[in-house]
């Protein structure tokens, strides 16, 4: 009787179905040795053949088709509730989960075999299906493709408005401070006026308040003139009334008073100019004629 000992370094190639009845392959391997020779011996015969050449039953060669079956059967039990797109994704995690299932089987343990290792390498569809995947990631990719360029020509739309919003708004600012300064010259140019015509006014209120200031004077030696005026009007009608009572002799007799003896002469001469056809002959004295003559 020969029990190997050492580790057994075992591929496998399954072909499972998803929970969406697709095909799948699965590669990998498995490594397990025999653990507890003993009780592998009380249920396996490993007796040698005569000759040494094998063994004399085929029970330690269908030893790995056993440890085959338990990875398959665990293999099958994670796949069958995925679907095809996680499966073939799940690579790692069956990985994971089949190694945890074939570490506590009773069935290898019974045997007194251990798993040592296992890695799933690979998980495919069939051919098929895997033309049909590609075009459908194809397809996907193609219409992302789409969606990017679409989303590019959206950004790009979307950015030309933005400027095109904010050089309206800085169109509307620039506007609204133009608006400003029109409206702030004008109120300086307002208050401007205002300022001149205020000063124009006082200016104008000032020479009014000076003309009257000056027509006070003016009004007054008015009122003083008429006074006067109305005094000596009043006078020369007293006079004039008193002079109308008295003869034309007396009043030349009073105008004469006061008078040179030139304007005396004058008088005389006027007078008797007066009465010539009255006078047949006047001699004037040389030295009379002379001193009227200086005189004059």
């Amino acid at each position: 009787m020969s029990v190997p000992l050492v580790s057994v370094d075992l591929p496998f190639m399954f072909a499972e179905s998803t929970a969406d009845f697709q095909e799948i392959s699965l590669q990998g391997r498995i490594v397990y040795r025999i653990a507890d020779p003993l009780r592998l011996s009380g249920l396996v015969n490993y007796a040698l053949r005569p000759d040494g050449k094998g063994y004399v039953s085929d029970g330690p060669d269908r030893l790995s088709d056993r440890v085959l079956n338990e990875d398959q059967v665990g293999v099958r039990a994670e796949i069958a509730p995925l679907a095809l797109a996680e499966a073939l994704t799940a690579g790692a995690r069956l990985t994971e989960a089949v190694s945890t299932r074939l570490r506590s089987a009773e069935t290898l343990d019974a045997l007194g075999l251990a798993v040592m290792d296992l890695a799933i390498l690979a998980v495919k569809p069939i051919p098929e299906t895997a033309r049909a995947l590609a075009a459908e990631m194809r397809e996907r990719v193609l219409q992302d493709a789409d969606q990017a360029v679409c989303g590019r020509r959206n950004a790009t739309v979307d950015e030309e408005r933005a400027i095109r919003e904010n050089v309206l708004r800085s169109d509307i600012a620039v506007a609204e401070k133009r608006r400003q300064v029109a409206q702030a010259e004008m109120e300086a140019k307002r208050a401007l006026a205002e300022t001149a015509r205020t000063i124009e006014r006082e200016d104008l209120e000032g020479r009014i308040a000076l003309e009257e200031r000056r027509a006070l004077p003016l009004e007054q030696a008015a009122v003083n003139a008429r006074t006067e005026a109305d005094a000596r009007a009043y006078a020369l009608a007293a006079v004039m009334e008193v002079l109308a009572k008295v003869g034309p002799r007396v009043l030349e007799a009073v105008a004469s008073t006061g008078m040179g003896p030139e304007q005396l002469i004058a008088r005389a001469l006027q007078g008797l100019a007066e009465r010539a056809d009255k006078i047949g002959e006047l001699n004037i004295s040389p030295d009379l004629l002379g001193r009227l003559l200086r005189k004059g």
